[in-house]
């Protein structure tokens, strides 16, 4: 916290305040104040502000003119009548009113992050428990009004044991979930980087994605997946609204301040549905220690939750890893990198880590999700997902029970049309973690590539029953649409109309149910967001055909067909919406085609295949038939092998 002339400033929870009144900052405005104020009387150049306010980025000197003279007109004048910031001609800035810095000995642990070590420890010994369990009794007690009320003894006992019982349940983790059978669910958020330093930002998620990735084999506990909360960083946050939005009853917050070889790290442990920190803590050490951080913290959470492990639980958790320094520092930055999309550059840094520590298998098991991503989001094709696979198999003959290696394994063989191999790598997962959503929800997508419709579905319900964000805004559950249940289909579609796979989806939905006009909008709205996204070109076509343009449709799905072979793109489930696309625009020769490949490649849901009614055109095609039948073989071999 910082103090100068009337406003309090601070940044762990980005507010500054006049007064009580908060003042509203935009995100840069609040940077260079952040700046300014760190450095106080020093002079700060103009170099130094554009390098930390705008690191990444190539910047005129009159955005930088702007946004100061926005910071000079919210702060005023000082006391004596000057400005807050002062300019020092050709060279910068400098922050003219003294500022101190303070610490508060208390915080609001929901409106905002706050300094987690501030104020007294937790409980530690029987009388502070009863103390702190006498407050919240006291936060039941009955109004006014109602302790007039005179009740009975043999009531007044009754409902006594009544409420004893139920904040017994509703504060013991262990015994709500007995009675509820559900798993306590946890949103570990990115770490608060109290210094705006840009070669340190890539700590916060990352550290935030290890411990995550640490508690992944703990069966009592929920925990919601990084890239559900990597929107959060370096965002102010209002964390009953984040708890509402990621559907958890817990939360774990914290910072980083590092100076040199020395690091601060805070944290604490949030009940939000009772306002109640369950536990808090702050690690000093050596930058050089980094690696003990996830451990340290997640013991803390499995005993701020009253976790109970089994063996093998407990056996994850203890297991100790080694790497060097610089080698965990490589892969931190990689899975920092990939959660901006930017895979060939997390890739370089996840190599490097790998030849500076070939043991650490959770490097290898990153490395083969980044080629895969790279693979499929960016075309690398087939030499990419081989190199996935060589990693994997890397990460799991280093650590065998390695869950996000099985998971993220298993994603690349159903999406290159192998699911007989991904079914066993998830199978065994789950006995590891039978309430990791993402399980289940990978098993549900690679059961419907198979024609295991319902069994797809149920998989896909019962990970949104664990975590209702679970792959929202990347992925859909087909399974529904594939049934013919095209309501339960579209109301399973996030309310988002930013997402362009999304828009396609609810525009082939509204196709299946014969609604063209909304089709088409959502197929052209598709395409608006992302054009190069193959399923919104597939949408356009459609939505030509709608207007009575088949032969302009059929162009597109041509050349996106000859994209998909030039750069040796699998996706058998995309390429097949190529091959329903061409039947309905009335080229039988394209869908027959391209409908070969799809089954080929690995997708053969026969039930489907045997309704669907965009394939109807082809179903008098002696050819079509002979690729039923080959789809059919499969299915009845895949069900042979895992369900008989």
């Amino acid at each position: 916290m910082y103090e100068f002339g009337k406003f309090r400033f601070d940044p762990a929870n980005h507010r500054l305040l006049s007064g009580d009144a908060p003042v509203a900052l935009t995100p840069k405005v609040f940077e260079l104040l952040l700046v300014l104020v760190q450095n106080g009387s020093r002079l700060t150049t103009k170099e130094e502000l554009i390098r930390r306010v705008w690191p990444n980025s190539v910047v005129e000197e009159a955005n930088l003119t702007v946004n100061i003279s926005a910071l000079r007109k919210l702060l005023g004048e000082t006391a004596d009548g000057r400005p807050y910031i002062e300019t020092v001609p050709k060279k910068g800035y400098r922050f003219v009113a003294p500022v101190t810095e303070v610490r508060e000995a208390a915080a609001d642990t929901l409106n905002a992050v706050s300094d987690p070590v501030a104020g007294p420890p937790p409980p530690t010994d029987n009388h502070e428990r009863s103390a702190n369990s006498a407050a919240i009794v006291q936060s039941w007690r009955p109004k006014k009004a109602w302790r007039r009320f005179r009740m009975v003894p043999s009531l007044a006992f009754l409902l006594a044991l009544v409420v004893a019982g139920s904040l017994l349940l509703y504060h013991s983790p262990s015994l709500r979930k007995a009675m509820s059978g559900e798993p306590r669910s946890l949103a570990v958020l990115p770490f608060q980087n109290l210094r705006a330093n840009a070669e340190n930002e890539f700590l916060g998620f990352s550290l935030a994605d290890a411990v995550i990735t640490k508690l992944g084999y703990v069966s009592e506990l929920s925990v919601r997946p990084s890239y559900a909360v990597q929107r959060y960083k370096g965002q102010a946050l209002d964390l009953r609204r984040v708890a509402s939005d990621l559907n958890v009853d817990t939360l774990l917050t914290g910072t980083i301040l590092r100076e040199g070889d020395d690091l601060r790290i805070t944290c604490q442990l949030i009940d939000v549905r009772t306002d109640s920190i369950l536990w808090k803590g702050g690690f000093d050490l050596k930058y050089e220690k980094l690696l003990t951080v996830q451990d340290s913290v997640a013991d803390q959470i499995i005993k701020g939750l009253a976790l109970t492990l089994s063996p093998s639980e407990a056996a994850h958790l203890k297991r100790g890893e080694t790497i060097s320094p610089l080698a965990y520092e490589y892969y931190l930055r990689g899975v920092d990198l990939y959660s901006t999309s930017d895979f060939p550059v997390a890739i370089k840094m996840l190599e490097k880590s790998t030849e500076l520590a070939p043991d650490y298998a959770l490097t290898w098991a990153n490395l083969g999700k980044a080629y895969t991503a790279n693979a499929s989001f960016r075309f690398g094709g087939g030499e990419q997902y081989q190199k996935a696979q060589n990693a994997f198999e890397r990460a799991l003959a280093l650590q065998p029970d390695q869950i996000d290696a099985r998971i993220y394994m298993a994603n690349m063989f159903t999406d290159t049309g192998r699911v007989e191999k991904a079914v066993p790598l998830l199978r065994q997962a789950v006995e590891t973690n039978p309430n990791h959503a993402e399980i289940h929800w990978e098993l549900g997508y690679a059961y419907r590539f198979a024609g295991m419709l319902r069994e797809s579905v149920s998989e896909s319900e019962h990970a949104r029953r664990l975590d209702p964000a679970v792959k929202l805004n990347s992925s859909t559950p087909n399974g529904y649409l594939y049934l013919g249940q095209y309501d339960a289909f579209l109301a399973s579609l996030p309310r988002t109309d930013d997402l362009a796979l999304i828009a396609f989806y609810r525009g082939f939905g509204k196709y299946y149910q014969r609604d063209w006009q909304e089709a088409a909008r959502q197929f052209d709205h598709a395409s608006e967001l992302d054009a190069s996204l193959f399923q919104a070109q597939i949408g356009k076509a459609l939505s030509l055909g709608i207007r009575h343009r088949p032969s302009e449709g059929l162009a597109i799905l041509l050349d996106v067909e000859t994209k998909i072979n030039q750069l040796g793109i699998v996706d058998p489930e995309a390429t097949y919406k190529i091959a329903q696309a061409n039947a309905v625009l009335g080229d039988k020769a394209s869908a027959l085609r391209v409908f070969k490949r799809s089954i080929d490649s690995g997708f053969f849901p026969y039930p489907y295949l045997l309704t669907d009614p965009l394939l109807d055109n082809l179903r008098h095609e002696p050819e079509f038939n002979h690729l039923l039948n080959s789809a059919r073989q499969r299915h009845q071999a895949f069900v042979a092998a895992f369900f008989s």
